[in-house]
C-alpha cells in the first residue's frame, strides 16, 4: 500500500469518526464515555495522518 493510499484510508476513517462523533452527541441516549473513546480514537487517527503527511 502506498503511502498516498493509506492516507486516504486515514482521513476516510477519521471522516466516519467525526460523522460518529456528531450523531452520538445528538442522540440524547448516547453514553458519555462511547462519545469520549470515539473523540480518543479519532484524535489518534489525526495525529497519524499529521505524523504521515509530507
Amino acid at each position: 500500500m502506498s503511502l498516498n493510499s493509506h492516507l486516504t484510508e486515514l482521513k476516510k476513517k477519521h471522516q466516519t469518526l467525526s460523522d460518529k462523533v456528531e450523531a452520538a452527541q445528538k442522540a440524547p441516549s448516547t453514553d458519555a464515555l462511547q462519545v469520549t473513546e470515539l473523540k480518543k480514537e479519532k484524535l489518534r487517527l489525526k495525529e497519524e495522518i499529521a505524523r504521515l503527511s509530507p
